[in-house]
């Protein structure tokens, strides 16, 4: 029984091309041309005026973000969050219009009672030592998100995220 499971999976596996070195000659598939390698992830072209309006609510420091680095590192948080406006919440909450909104207020995600009773208003101050470190920010809440201890980091993610999240103030 063994036997015939190993020579399945083989089967299978060669039928998908596993194993094959895709940079032989041997002539076989050469009629199929190598898929090209993913592009990197870049920021969306967006109207510079639209971004220079958009940092210049930030403070000082922000204006120095590399917000295609701060798109890289929201890479950690598209398990949890989605961006565009109308997404969906998933595990965390949708993003859209995050700056200036009250903490806990986004449509019916459910929020942990210590993130509703914070006060906090988002923005780039109220931000970074959440992103740094969740749980040292507000003990009690339910993001279980180990954070980002780089702060050029999470410097270029809050620019990335003022410029793709949009704001309601």
């Amino acid at each position: 029984m063994r036997l015939i499971a190993a020579a399945v999976l083989i089967l299978g596996l060669a039928a998908c091309g596993a194993g094959e070195d895709s940079g032989s000659d041997t002539g076989s598939n050469t009629d199929i041309p190598a898929a090209p390698p993913a592009p990197a992830p870049t920021v969306q072209p967006l109207d510079p005026a639209a971004v220079q309006t958009a940092l210049a609510t930030l403070p000082v420091a922000y204006a120095e973000a590399d917000l295609e680095n701060g798109q890289r590192v929201f890479a950690r948080c598209r398990s949890c969050h989605t961006l565009p406006e109308g997404g969906p919440d998933a595990v965390g909450p949708n993003l859209y219009g995050l700056f200036g909104r009250p903490a806990a207020t986004h449509g019916a995600y459910r929020y942990s009672d210590a993130l509703k009773a914070s006060g906090w208003i988002w923005t780039a101050e109220t931000l970074d030592p959440w992103i740094e470190n969740p749980r040292q920010a507000l003990p009690g809440n339910k993001m279980t998100f180990a954070g980002i201890r780089d702060a050029e980091d999470r410097r270029d993610l809050i620019a990335y995220l003022r410029v793709a999240a949009g704001a309601t103030a």
